[in-house]
Parts: structure tokens; C-alpha cells; sequence
């Protein structure tokens, strides 16, 4: 799955346009490096996704196309 889907699928960020920008503007990292918004997101990854002063760090547990809002927080753990 694309890295800028599975960021919406996920509810991480709310909306993938948002999701595909945060990419261009280099404010994600998977596995400590930049990533674009077509890279394919496999379970194991790490991610790091800048919010401003802020760092979410998060390890991909599942990889879905589709999930509900409630079962949305099972397809990552949170890191740091």
C-alpha cells in the first residue's frame, strides 16, 4: 500500500492530500530515511512523521485497504 494511503487508512493523518504533502515536504521518514509518497508501506516498517516541533514515531503492524475509526489504531504501535 502506498505510504500516503496507509496514512489516511491509519487515521494518522485525517486526509490524504494532507498525507501526500506532509510527504513532499519531506516531514515523513520510513526506516531513518525520506521517503516519497508512493513508497510501499510493509509491516515492520518504522515510520517518523514530523508535526511541527513534534515527532510521532510508529511501527506498521497491519497492512489494510480498509478499516472502521475504531480499528483503525490496530494497524500501528506507537513508538516514542
Amino acid at each position: 500500500m502506498r505510504l500516503d494511503k496507509f496514512l489516511n487508512v491509519s487515521r494518522i493523518i485525517k486526509r490524504r492530500t494532507v498525507a501526500n504533502d506532509a510527504c513532499d515536504a519531506e516531514h515523513v521518514n520510513v526506516n531513518g530515511k525520506r521517503a516519497k509518497a508512493s513508497y510501499d508501506v510493509k509491516e515492520g516498517d518504522i515510520l517518523e512523521i514530523t508535526f511541527g516541533q513534534r515527532t510521532l514515531k510508529v511501527r506498521v503492524l497491519n497492512v489494510k485497504e480498509h478499516t472502521t475509526k475504531a480499528d483503525a489504531a490496530d494497524l500501528y504501535e506507537v513508538i516514542s
